[in-house]
């Protein structure tokens, strides 16, 4: 048959993805290196969504209160994911360029230092948690029943800090080594866990019990990274005396870390004030429509998330290898294969938008507005898929602070009042947060595009 061969190159890529051998992504197929760095990029994305799902399934049989105290502590211990990803984001980054330059020790000792500052985070964060969970629920609205029996699982996940910021944290050192495979594996490992543990301990501790299982489930998870990166056979192997402070590596990785914080931050609270707006100009109808849109656009888009990781990790491995122009190449490419993909993803949130949404209810006003927020989000997804692919590549080449300001630009000064000029001003309601999410990632890209073609994070040096 005449497709037979590709079908065999296809799976064979796979399964060399899966694999996680050790290969040098500065030479060799393009194509190649991106597919087999963003498959196994894809499902980690996709386990570490499993988490949230797990525990809002099995906590939602305990009533309205803990979802509610779950839902608000989440809201909350997202700053901590932050804090996680902009680190990691910094140890993809220079672990990449380490391993570029052919210098494997010094990729660990980078490693081992983004560990050190992730810890020292940690301690600080959970400290502030344990101590302040009743603050913190009643600071985020909850009642006095919430804050009464959900003090206890805010208590555990801030405590369990340090296993949220090391298993995303190594994750990062992983990618950046190349191996996407060892990444995927340890949240296999973690949401395998969660997914026993969590029905169990619910059972048996109530809500708590939910808290609980997800600290095993992701320290089950983090043995299994500290394993293989203190006795695996990866081109990471951490010692002791990779620990030891580097003040200058240290300030090196926060400089990074700290405005790639600031981008998910900036991100994570535009959507919380359109959410907002939707709320206020449509009421509850047109929230939940919003919602499940929001939630179908992110799952979709995890493929693209996948490919735009792997372009930071070629942008950031070529690079070191002093080969900037395959690092360019690197990414048009992914940026392409990201637009073909989003494409599709754009013929289905428009021509298929009544169906998606109705397999999530069958109130016909909720489909409604469901149907008008997903065709007016995916209207603009060729635009978002490259922007993704650009932002990465230049948070690969340890240039974060360029689209953290493009970031507070488009979304905090642009989209939101946007948003509320349409809705309120010209009185088109949640239809005028819908139009103004993808003309903000329009202009988020175009801008990001026009700094990527300018060249100044090929001379980046971290």
């Amino acid at each position: 048959m005449p497709g037979q061969p590709i079908v065999k190159k296809i799976i064979s890529i796979i399964r060399t993805s899966l694999n996680g051998e050790q290969r040098d992504y500065t030479q060799g197929s393009i194509t190649k290196a991106i597919f087999l760095l963003a498959i196994p990029m894809i499902l980690e994305l996709s386990l570490e969504s499993v988490f949230a799902v797990v525990d809002i399934f099995f906590v939602s049989k305990l009533g309205q209160h803990a979802i509610t105290t779950v839902a608000l502590t989440e809201s909350v211990i997202s700053l901590v994911y932050s804090v996680a990803i902009g680190l990691s984001t910094a140890a993809t980054a220079v672990v990449a360029r380490r391993i570029g330059e052919k210098n494997p020790e010094a990729a660990a000792h980078a490693g081992a230092q983004s560990i050190v500052i992730g810890i020292l985070a940690s301690v600080v964060i959970s400290f502030l948690g344990v101590f302040f969970a009743e603050n913190i629920l009643t600071l985020m609205g909850g009642d006095i029943r919430v804050v009464r029996e959900g003090a206890i699982f805010t208590r555990i996940l801030f405590g369990g800090s340090l296993v949220i910021m090391l298993i995303f944290l190594i994750n990062g050192i992983f990618r950046g080594a190349g191996d996407a495979a060892m990444a995927m594996k340890s949240l296999w490992v973690a949401s395998s866990l969660n997914i026993i543990l969590c029905p169990v301990f619910i059972h048996f501790f109530g809500l708590k019990g939910a808290a609980i299982a997800t600290v095993i489930g992701r320290s089950g998870g983090i043995l299994f990274q500290s394993y293989h990166l203190f006795k695996g056979r990866g081109i990471i192997r951490l010692r002791i005396g990779h620990f030891r402070f580097d003040t200058k590596l240290l300030k090196s990785i926060v400089v990074i870390a700290w405005p790639a914080t600031l981008q998910f931050i900036i991100s994570s609270c535009s959507w919380i004030f359109l959410a907002r707006l939707v709320a206020e100009t449509g009421g509850t109808t047109a929230t939940a429509g919003y919602q499940i849109a929001l939630r179908n656009f992110v799952f979709f888009i995890l493929p693209a998330w996948g490919l735009s990781n792997a372009a930071a990790t070629l942008v950031g491995q070529n690079l070191g290898a002093k080969n900037p122009l395959r690092a360019e190449q690197s990414v048009l490419l992914a940026a392409k294969y990201n637009a073909v993909f989003m494409g599709i993803v754009t013929f289905l949130f428009i021509f298929l938008a009544p169906s998606i949404i109705r397999i999530y209810t069958r109130d016909e006003e909720v489909i409604r507005y469901g149907a008008l927020a997903l065709r007016w989000i995916g209207s603009a997804n060729i635009f978002y898929g490259i922007g993704m692919v650009m932002i990465q590549a230049l948070n690969g080449a340890g240039d974060t602070k360029t689209p953290t300001r493009i970031s507070f630009f488009c979304f905090w000064l642009f989209q939101i009042p946007l948003a509320y000029i349409l809705g309120l001003g010209f009185h088109l309601k949640a239809t005028g947060t819908f139009i103004a999410f993808p003309v903000a990632e329009t202009l988020l890209t175009l801008i990001t595009w026009y700094y990527f073609r300018k060249g100044k994070w090929k001379t980046i040096n971290v």
